[in-house]
């Protein structure tokens, strides 16, 4: 009798573990699409691009190599925020050109 009791319970936990791995399989395929299509920041009028003085994944966009948010390490010359115009060349390391 207890045999019987709990034979039914291991399929279900099979079931409902087998459901649950394909969805977050199928989240975990989509998340580096939505990572790609990304969209650099718009220029605004009135701001400039200030290049080498993010701090490690505070970025507003980089010069080809990621998106924002994601740079890698601080002050990476790639990477650049958004600065109202005339603010970058106060900021000691702030170029307006990636190096």
């Amino acid at each position: 009798m207890v045999g019987s009791v709990n034979s039914g319970t291991p399929h279900m936990n099979r079931r409902a573990a087998s459901r649950s791995l394909a969805i977050a399989l199928g989240l975990a395929a989509l998340a580096p699409a939505s990572v790609a299509f990304a969209q650099p920041v718009p220029m605004k009028e009135g701001m400039e691009k200030c290049f080498g003085i993010a701090a490690k994944a505070k970025n507003d966009c980089a010069a080809g190599a990621h998106s924002s948010g994601q740079a890698t390490k601080d002050r990476d010359p790639a990477s650049f925020v958004m600065l109202p115009a005339g603010a970058c060349g106060k900021i000691s390391g702030g170029k307006l050109t990636a190096a």
